[in-house]
C-alpha cells in the first residue's frame, strides 16, 4: 500500500514518507508530537486508506506489556471450580487474548495502534522488544506458540512524557509531527469546514498563532482546540468585527475556554489586558 492521506486527514509530505517507509520495512512507526496534532487519528486514517481492520491498544499508567499478549484469569477458574463448572478442565477457557494476539492472528493484515506508550512505566517498551522483533510469543499455560501470519502495520504514539529505551527505538521508524504551519493549518480547517468564510478563518488563525506565541504560556492551544474554537465561533455566529478588533484591552479572545485550558494561562491574558488598560 501507498499512504497518500485521505479526504479527512491532511498529511504533510514528510509524514507520508514516514508512513510508507515504515510499511515497506514493516517496522513499527513511532510518532511523536504535541498533543492534538493528529497522532492517534493517523492510525485510523491509515487503516481507512488501506481498507484494513484497526486494532487499538490504549496504554494507561497501570498497563503491563503482558496484557497485550494475553491474561490468565485464575480467579474465574477458581470460582468455576468451586461451582463445579466443567469448563475448568480446559485452561484455554480462561486465557483472554490481548491486542497483540488479535493483531498476530487477524485474517486480514491489520493496523495495530499502541497509543501513548509513554504513559506506562519505563520497562513497558523493553518488555515488548522480543514480541515486536520476532512477531511471536508463547502461552505458557497451554504450551501454545502464537505467531503472526503477517507483520501487522504498527503505529506507536508518544507525547514525549518520558524517554523511551534505545533498544526499543532501534526497532522503530521514527517521525515527529511538527506543529502545522499556517498553510497546512488552513488546509486542515478547509477539510473540517468546507466553504467557511476566508476572512473569518484568516483572522481566527491570526489570533490562534498570536496566542501560541505569548511568552510564558503554560499550555499552547493545539490543532484540535483550534477546530473546536472555530466550531463555536460559527455556532455563535460571531461577528467578524469582534475578531478584527485591535483593542489591546481585550487581550482574551472570545470563547477563550476552547483555547486556554488552565487558570494560569487565563490569568496571564487577564494581566496583559490589565496592563493594556493602564497604559491607555
Amino acid at each position: 500500500m501507498r499512504f497518500t492521506g485521505t479526504d479527512t486527514y491532511v498529511a504533510t509530505d514528510d509524514l507520508k514518507v514516514a508512513v510508507n517507509a515504515a510499511v515497506t520495512l514493516r517496522r513499527p512507526l513511532l510518532v511523536k508530537g504535541e498533543p492534538g496534532t493528529g497522532k492517534t487519528v493517523l492510525a485510523h486514517e491509515i487503516a481507512q486508506a488501506a481498507g484494513a481492520p484497526l486494532i487499538e491498544w490504549h496504554v494507561k499508567s497501570t498497563t503491563k506489556a503482558h496484557q497485550g499478549l494475553y491474561e490468565y484469569d485464575a480467579v474465574a477458574r477458581l470460582r468455576d471450580g468451586q461451582l463445579g463448572d466443567a469448563r475448568v478442565h480446559d485452561i484455554a477457557n480462561y486465557i483472554r487474548r490481548g491486542k497483540l494476539w488479535e493483531a498476530f492472528t487477524s485474517p486480514a493484515l491489520p493496523v495495530l495502534l499502541i497509543d501513548e506508550i509513554d504513559k506506562a512505566d519505563i520497562e513497558f517498551p523493553n518488555d515488548l522488544l522480543q514480541e515486536i522483533d520476532r512477531m511471536s510469543f508463547d502461552v505458557y499455560e497451554t504450551g501454545e506458540r502464537v505467531t503472526a501470519r503477517e507483520r501487522p502495520i504498527v503505529i506507536i504514539t508518544s507525547n514525549n512524557e518520558k524517554e523511551l529505551p534505545d533498544a526499543f527505538l532501534r526497532r522503530c521508524f521514527f517521525h515527529y509531527i511538527r506543529f502545522p504551519d499556517r498553510e497546512t493549518m488552513q488546509a486542515i480547517v478547509d477539510v473540517h469546514f468546507p466553504g467557511i468564510e476566508k476572512r473569518l478563518v484568516g483572522r481566527a488563525l491570526d489570533i490562534f498563532y498570536e496566542v501560541r506565541d505569548v511568552p510564558g504560556l503554560k499550555k499552547k492551544p493545539s490543532t484540535s482546540e483550534l477546530i473546536d474554537w472555530l466550531k463555536l465561533l460559527l455556532h455563535e455566529d460571531m461577528p467578524l468585527e469582534v475578531l478584527q478588533s485591535k483593542d489591546a484591552r481585550k487581550a482574551i479572545p472570545p470563547l477563550h475556554g476552547a483555547l486556554l485550558k488552565n487558570e494560569a494561562d487565563v490569568m496571564l491574558f487577564e494581566r496583559l489586558a490589565f496592563l493594556a488598560r493602564r497604559q491607555n
